[in-house]
């Protein structure tokens, strides 16, 4: 059988599965197991079943990942995530749209010591939504600006997700943190601009809250020395040569789970939690790679990714052109995927291409991230949304994507001004020798 037919097949497979609600790494590992054990043989596909799980779960490199995973555990367990919510809305509440400002401060926050976009908009979910609905706000916009705050996480260093794309792209992942700084700050001070522009169109959706005085506000400072210091630790040992990314995890999450000890903050019941809830979130992901690197050894023997690479680079569309193709798919794609799935399926397609038209790959990290987040946010999967309307069921799904779509827009801009001025995501970079 013609390999490309067996390729669009495999793709087919397994688009079917997600439509039957499959687990898509399961979706995935069926669709290339299957494919390579009809090219190959059944004895070689079981052979790759059975390697490919063992060689992913002992993957040093892949250890960052249940490391970062657990330090926002721990963090969320100990209450940090509550301090920095009450410190922005010390210093913002008394603005109009102060407490959706002093939401998306807090989750830029806690996405400095989380690295899931998914747990920082559970975990703020349940932090100032609450407070954004006894305050007044409109209930949608409250639960969609929670949930495009949430796409923070993956991109404000720690970012689980920069992590694989460095270590499927070999580039370099304190690089790739250091470029997705800037960019997760602009994302911050767009989403105060819309909650600002919505305010003065809408100041019935957005009340003013209540004034704090300034010995409140310092008040609020001081309690946040332990997101500071996990942060500073974090990330000052990588760029100070004093440890790796993955040591980092591992003392970051260390050093997390004893301050929540120090303040009395974590006892044994929330570190029971936060090791569930770290299992619950490494295992699906983990099953997702697992499911990813199966189809990609299936596409790898089709030739499927090769001939991809030369189509996109012989478009006679010029290489932003290109991009913008790939940015359409991503666009495409979200609606169907969530940005583990989209990321590992794709990177070993669209990378090789990008690296031959001439672009940066770690200026290309942050464009792909920034298109992955889109998503989590757009219906009809939003893997955010979904989580806030679990968390406040009263509000449907509609409402929170109608609540999404200022934040979207925004998102737009961002990365149409990151496309166009890349020097935005490289000038940090650039300063790391």
């Amino acid at each position: 059988m013609d390999r490309d037919l067996v390729a669009l097949l495999g793709f087919l497979g397994m688009f079917a599965l997600m439509a039957l609600r499959v687990p898509i790494g399961i979706a995935m590992g069926i669709a290339g197991v299957a494919g390579f054990a009809g090219l190959s043989g059944l004895k070689p596909g079981l052979n790759l079943l059975a390697n490919v799980p063992l060689s992913v779960v002992t993957d040093y490199n892949l250890s960052v990942i249940p490391m970062f995973i657990l330090m926002g555990a721990f963090a969320s367990r100990s209450g940090m995530s509550t301090e920095l919510f009450a410190a922005g809305r010390a210093w913002l509440g008394h603005l109009r749209g102060g407490l959706a400002m002093a939401s998306v401060a807090a989750c830029a926050g806690f996405a400095a010591i989380n690295g899931s976009s998914v747990a920082t908009a559970a975990t703020m979910a349940q932090v100032a939504l609450p407070e954004m609905r006894r305050a007044g706000y409109h209930p949608g916009l409250s639960a969609g600006l929670v949930a495009a705050g949430g796409t923070l996480g993956i991109m404000i260093p720690p970012s689980v997700i920069l992590v694989l794309y460095g270590i499927m792209t070999e580039t370099d992942i304190t690089r790739l943190f250091a470029a997705g700084l800037i960019p997760g700050l602009l994302a911050v001070a767009f989403y105060f601009g819309v909650v600002q522009f919505i305010g003065w169109r809408r100041p019935d959706v957005m009340p003013r809250g209540q004034a704090h005085g300034w010995r409140e506000r310092l008040a609020s400072l001081r309690s946040l020395w332990a997101v500071l210091l996990l942060f500073v630790f974090v990330l000052g040992g990588i760029y100070g040569g004093l440890f790796t990314v993955e040591e980092a995890a591992g003392i970051g999450a260390a050093g997390t789970l004893l301050i929540g000890l120090a303040r009395g903050r974590l006892g044994w019941a929330g570190i029971r939690a936060a090791l569930i809830d770290t299992l619950r979130v490494s295992s699906a992901i983990m099953m997702i790679v697992i499911g990813a690197f199966l189809f990609g050894y299936f596409l790898t023997i089709t030739q499927f990714t090769q001939k991809a690479v030369g189509f996109l680079v012989g478009l006679p569309i010029g290489p932003y052109g290109v991009l913008a193709l790939i940015m359409l798919g991503y666009f495409v794609l979200g609606a169907i995927m969530d940005e583990l799935a989209m990321i590992l399926l794709t990177v070993p397609i669209v990378f090789p291409a990008m690296m031959q038209l001439g672009f940066d790959p770690v200026w290309f990290g942050v464009i792909i991230v920034m298109a992955v987040t889109f998503g989590m946010i757009c219906p009809p999967v939003g893997i955010n949304v979904f989580v806030i309307n679990s968390i406040a069921r009263d509000i449907t799904l509609g409402r929170i994507y109608r609540g999404t779509m200022p934040f979207i827009a925004v998102d737009l801009v961002r990365l149409v001004i990151l496309c166009a001025f890349p020097a935005i995501s490289l000038w940090l970079p650039g300063l790391i020798r």
